[in-house]
């Protein structure tokens, strides 16, 4: 029996996202740019579309913009903005455990002469809203901060960085990743005061390949391809539809229940506590707070690639950092400055509203046999 531990990493298609999806691919296959019926169809679908979707961000329909992926918002986000805001100057603040998908471009933007400013957190991964303050300056640029780590689990300070921007006068443009947020934690972009939000659809039960970005209503982002002037001449390129019929099911749907499922998933994190607690008392809670979906826990002394792989074969899946390390050490757990023992046994646990306590009890029964029959040949 499968037992799957990863939805921080991704999450199964809900039947219902599949299914729009597959309307759209046979019955609304149009062309949304067409102008005879069957396009002009396909152009409404796609204008409900993005108001279910903005419906469960809590904002305007004008306001979403539909992407491939979180990844390419984020890099839409980061570029943009700072081509937009490039007479404030070119300092950029963000975290030290921001996804690769916002480091990767601010490093290639130091490269290009940008001055960065890591914010550092603190043994559990919170990140005190005074650094950023403190951080601030007449030329920054740009603040990209996540609102939920997608390896801890914590909550960042997004809405109170957003006051001290405001309150120091900053002309800084303010995005936030908010792909592991969305539907796991209540927020509006209006209410974290943001300027630019990600999202993604796998990581809500909708199929990979579909993302979206948030821009303010009066924020004159550049295009991020230009041609035929799709996405209200930001994103050209035909819609694809059928990602985006299912994403805007799944949004729709996981919004209807939010609340029943992120208690759902609180239950089972403290389940698996309780249960850690009792039956592998030897394992260590790198942090129990934030999101209800993500647990990182740690066997320390046990190398987190062989517990993985142990896990696997029993038929428990789950990951030792974000998927996309690709089996490089995870950067986030580094920051945390753990002992060598646990940086090397950080494991990630994270759950959907699917997930059920069997899966839990599966987990403890794997750790423990991975305590028992690996403790000779580890360190």
């Amino acid at each position: 029996m499968l037992h799957y531990l990863d939805n921080a990493a991704t999450t199964p298609v809900r039947p219902e996202a599949a299914q729009a999806a597959l309307e759209a691919m046979t019955a609304g296959w149009g062309n949304p740019s067409s102008q005879y019926a069957l396009g002009k169809q396909a152009a409404e679908q796609v204008k409900g579309w993005r108001a279910d979707l903005a419906g469960a961000l809590g904002c305007e329909p004008g306001e979403v913009f539909f992407t491939s992926c979180g990844s390419e918002s984020d890099n839409w986000a980061i570029y943009g903005a700072l081509e937009l805001n490039r007479r404030a100057g070119k300092h950029i603040i963000t975290t030290a455990i921001e996804h690769a998908a916002v480091l990767e471009p601010i490093k290639a933007l130091e490269g290009q002469g940008y001055e960065v400013t890591y914010l550092q957190p603190d043994r559990r991964g919170n990140i005190d809203p005074a650094q950023a303050a403190a951080a601030l300056r007449p030329d920054t640029a740009l603040v990209s901060m996540m609102l939920v780590n997608n390896e801890l689990g914590t909550i960042l300070p997004v809405r109170e960085t957003a006051r001290v921007i405001k309150q120091a006068g900053c002309p800084a443009l303010l995005h936030c990743d908010a792909v592991q947020g969305f539907l796991k934690v209540p927020f509006t972009p209006k209410e974290l005061g943001v300027d630019l939000l990600s999202v993604s659809g796998h990581k809500i039960h909708a199929p990979k390949g579909v993302g979206a970005l948030y821009v303010r209503r009066g924020l004159k982002l550049p295009p991020l391809i230009r041609g035929g002037g799709q996405e209200g001449g930001y994103r050209s390129g035909t819609e694809a539809t059928s990602q985006i019929a299912a994403f805007a099911a799944a949004a729709r749907l996981g919004s209807a229940s939010f609340r029943e499922d992120a208690a759902h998933m609180a239950e089972l994190k403290s389940y698996a506590l309780e249960r850690l607690a009792r039956k592998v008392p030897e394992a260590e809670i790198l942090t129990q707070e934030g999101a209800p979906h993500i647990l990182p826990v740690s066997l320390p002394g046990y190398k987190s690639e062989v517990v993985v792989r142990f896990l696997s074969d029993r038929g428990v899946y789950l990951s030792s950092g974000s998927a996309c390390h690709r089996g490089k050490p995870s950067h986030v757990f580094a920051a945390l400055k753990l002992p060598k023992p646990a940086l090397d046994g950080a494991l990630r646990v994270s759950f959907s509203c699917d997930t059920v306590r069997e899966d839990v009890d599966a987990l403890i029964e794997g750790l423990k046999a991975a305590k028992e029959q690996l403790f000779t040949t580890l360190s």
